[in-house]
């Protein structure tokens, strides 16, 4: 079969998703295990969410609202857009999958960080397009080398605000400064998955800039402060004409209905969520601080994880810490040997995984020594 199918199918490499708890704790044995590794909420749901989710249970047997009308309707008030300007999606994941299969074809151009979400190199590859890599600059995007390398193939840019894997974001100037003089045929694809994470006061308005470019697409999702991972579902905002464009490739009912209840029911309880975002806040300088005890290096983040240098065995430190029972990230598939990242979990994970840092970190440290 594999003689039928087309060589950008081949070519690409499947996501590898962090180990799931319960696969860690059959094969290594261990009775307790804790996640640290997809960037997750540690936290369910607010009571008023849950309560929602039970109730749309009920109603399964029936198709969801292809249209998503009452989350459309909430959300667009919320956002001060057009219900028109909205599209939903299987998380935000599949919102990057429509643009790709748009805009793109064999031999069009994408610009991406390096390293960045992988999704962005996977979904452009199956198209057949050629990704066009910008390294960070002390982990942050170079805007400027981005824009210098569009070209008359370049159709799409990925930006991430903030960014997986780095945790920097990019301010209002400068992503003004970065769509002004760009060509309208180029699509510019904001991903602000951790967008409720941010609080710099620069960070920048993406859906405010729509109004002015209409190349610029920004897409958000409800699986990571709202801790809906498990309900995949996300959005993205546009000039309804790109929306329209969109849609087309959007299969029916692609937004399940106990996800968009959930959806509703998030937005309804704000106060819930922006206690949860305090909390976040403080235990990112929680953990910074057991960091610098530890004489670890790290980037600092405005998201819910943290990108750790652990020294050039990564990978060993990763597998390490899993033994532990505390699953990580290695961030060697991104081209970060010698970094691993972490997800900011509660207060008790917290100390968990930095209580093992420290015992592999040390153990490490003993075998260079000798």
């Amino acid at each position: 079969m594999r003689d039928t199918v087309e060589p950008s199918i081949l070519q690409a490499k499947p996501y590898i998703p962090g180990k799931p708890i319960e696969d860690v704790k059959r094969e290594l044995g261990l009775k307790r295990v804790i996640k640290l590794a997809s960037n997750e909420n540690p936290f369910a749901p607010s009571p008023k969410v849950l309560k929602a989710i039970r109730t749309a249970a009920l109603g399964v047997n029936r198709y969801p609202d292809g249209g998503c009308y009452s989350l459309r309707k909430k959300l667009a008030q919320r956002l001060k857009v057009d219900p028109g300007q909205l599209i939903f999606g299987n998380g935000s994941d599949e919102l990057i999958i429509f643009a790709a299969r748009v805009f793109l074809k064999e031999g069009d151009e994408v610009i991406i960080a390096k390293p960045s979400f992988l999704i962005y190199q996977m979904a452009a590859k199956i198209e057949g397009a050629v990704v066009r890599e910008v390294p960070l600059v002390n982990f942050r995007y170079d805007l400027e080398a981005m824009k210098r390398m569009v070209n008359s193939k370049t159709r799409i840019v990925f930006l991430g605000n903030p960014d997986n894997p780095a945790g920097t974001y990019l301010t209002q100037k400068q992503v003004a400064q970065f769509l002004e003089g760009l060509p309208s045929r180029v699509l510019v694809f904001i991903d602000e998955a951790y967008y409720e994470y941010v609080t710099a006061k620069d960070y920048a308005d993406s859906i405010g800039l729509i109004k002015k470019y209409s190349n610029l697409v920004v897409s958000r999702t409800f699986s990571k402060m709202y801790g809906l991972a498990g309900l995949r579902i996300g959005y993205g905002v546009g000039r309804p004409e790109v929306i329209d464009l969109l849609n087309r490739v959007r299969e029916p009912f692609n937004v399940n209905s106990i996800a968009q209840a959930a959806a509703i029911a998030c937005l309804d309880d704000q106060g819930y969520y922006k206690k949860l975002a305090k909390i976040f806040e403080t235990e990112r300088k929680r953990l910074y601080r057991s960091l610098d005890v530890l004489a670890v290096r790290y980037e600092p983040s405005c998201t819910n994880f943290i990108q750790i240098d652990v020294g050039p065995q990564a990978g060993k430190v990763a597998r390490e810490l899993l033994k532990l029972g505390v699953i990580v990230r290695d961030m060697t598939v991104w081209g970060l040997r010698s970094h691993i990242r972490v997800t900011i979990g509660t207060a008790q994970e917290n100390q968990i995984f930095i209580k093992a840092l420290k015992k592999v970190t040390k153990s490490q440290s003993h075998k260079v020594t000798n």
